[in-house]
């Protein structure tokens, strides 16, 4: 976890969820992608996957005014956080995740989280789930995605942090010349949710997103604070197509439940009760 998510709404519509300042969508970035990215970066992309270019919320002053005032953009960062100090920025695709419980006293993390915060906008997740009873081809617990939303219906918020890294070689006024990347918070699954997956994304309420977001606010208890998450029973659950695994597929079918007829050995989340055993 967090390995995947869906991202759906437009640019106008994050700017007026989210309260966008500067929309900073059109700026020239970095992309660690060889191939054009697929689908295009705004449009909805129902199977977000690592490396990828998505939308990420942050506040920063403007460059090089120490006196500015920070404003709240909407900006395109490379999912795969590499921290500044990396000799190779394909250390990103290992650093998709930040454990909530140790983010502040990690090398990697721990500055990103006192002063590099971000939100992630998303429609919901996916989590694999391994059976308690079935197999695959390979005799290995059978896997069955699941897709994870908020029940009420508002979007959701995952808590990140961000880096910027230099590329040397370049001319540091060149924008390829950096590399804005992101990493998604992670924490114990919440009860129901855990029979999905140990580890789910951390997701803010409304009401933390200014504190979050706020680059002036350092102090670790303060973080910290924000890091305990909110009461269970925000979200429900559904087992989707397994098409979901495999980056190559997209389109919001891939959200779509699947019928328990093409379920096997699959744990209902909510009442613990497994579903096409054979």
């Amino acid at each position: 976890m967090c390995g995947r998510y869906a991202s759906s709404a437009s640019a106008e519509d994050l700017i007026d969820e989210f309260d966008i300042d500067e929309d900073r969508l059109d700026d020239a970035t970095r992309s660690l992608l060889v191939n054009p990215q697929d689908p295009p970066v705004g449009e909805p992309d129902f199977n977000v996957a690592p490396t990828k270019q998505t939308p990420v919320v942050l506040t920063r002053r403007p460059r090089g005014d120490s006196d500015g005032d920070p404003t709240r953009q909407l900006r395109l960062l490379t999912w795969g956080l590499v921290p500044p100090w990396s000799k190779d920025v394909k250390i990103g695709t290992r650093m998709i995740n930040a454990r909530s419980e140790d983010i502040l006293a990690s090398r990697a993390y721990a500055k990103a989280a006192t002063s590099r915060r971000c939100l992630v906008p998303a429609d919901g997740w996916y989590e694999w789930q391994a059976s308690p009873t079935a197999v695959d081809a390979k005799g290995k617990p059978r896997k069955q995605p699941f897709y994870v939303r908020r029940a009420d219906g508002d979007p959701i918020a995952f808590a990140g942090v961000y880096e910027f890294w230099k590329d040397r070689s370049k001319d540091p006024d060149d924008p390829l010349a950096w590399l804005a990347s992101y990493a998604i918070i992670t924490t114990a699954a919440e009860p129901g949710l855990d029979r999905i997956h140990d580890r789910q994304p951390m997701v803010l309420d409304r009401g933390d997103w200014q504190a979050w977001l706020d680059p002036e606010q350092k102090d670790p208890d303060v973080v910290e604070r924000l890091l305990q998450g909110a009461p269970p029973g925000r979200f429900e659950a559904w087992p989707v197509s397994r098409a979901v695994s495999s980056n190559r597929n997209n389109g919001p079918a891939l959200v779509d439940p699947v019928g328990q007829e093409e379920l096997d050995g699959v744990v209902d989340p909510m009442t613990g009760e497994v579903i096409g055993a054979r």
